[in-house]
């Protein structure tokens, strides 16, 4: 069952979404052709530190995050990666590594790529490494509020 706290906040918002269980998998990539997704509508959230605050990066399964670019973006003086350790207690009820996108469920910034804005859904992490959660792009960008800015190398 993806994650309490996401499907009650979708629910609230009346927000339709579609529930798509898949075999497990571990990476963006990964779990896309699990799900017979394409790369491109099959997001992943990347954990940073941005001037040393918590913060997400969605992107597209294939892209990689270019830091100069999401510095450049934000105005930080840094963006740094963040270990497993740093993160692993902020998302109660979810695997580590299968947390959904959605910073504003727990008070961090979300920066998403200017590339996903040509896409009319996007398909991500339900919380666990066996579901995925569909929602349309303008539902998600309503909700999460997210700094749109090219911040990917693909």
């Amino acid at each position: 069952m993806p994650v309490k706290k996401l499907k009650e906040f979708l629910d609230n918002n009346k927000i339709q979404y579609e529930i798509i269980t898949h075999s497990p998998s571990y990476t963006a990539q990964e779990t896309a052709a699990s799900a017979h997704i394409s790369g491109k509508n099959m997001v992943k959230t990347v954990m940073l530190k941005i001037d040393k605050k918590m913060s997400m990066a969605v992107l597209s399964a294939p892209a990689k995050v270019d830091f100069e670019l999401l510095r450049k973006a934000s105005g930080a003086n840094t963006v740094d990666l963040s270990s497993e350790d740093e993160f692993k207690n902020k998302f109660p009820g979810c695997d580590i590594g299968a947390m959904p996108p959605f910073g504003s469920l727990y008070d961090m910034d979300v920066y998403m790529d200017a590339k996903l804005s040509d896409n009319e859904e996007i398909v991500f992490n339900a919380g666990t490494h066996t579901e995925l959660m569909r929602v349309t792009l303008e539902d998600y960008r309503r909700l999460v509020k997210p700094k749109i800015a090219h911040i990917s190398s693909t």
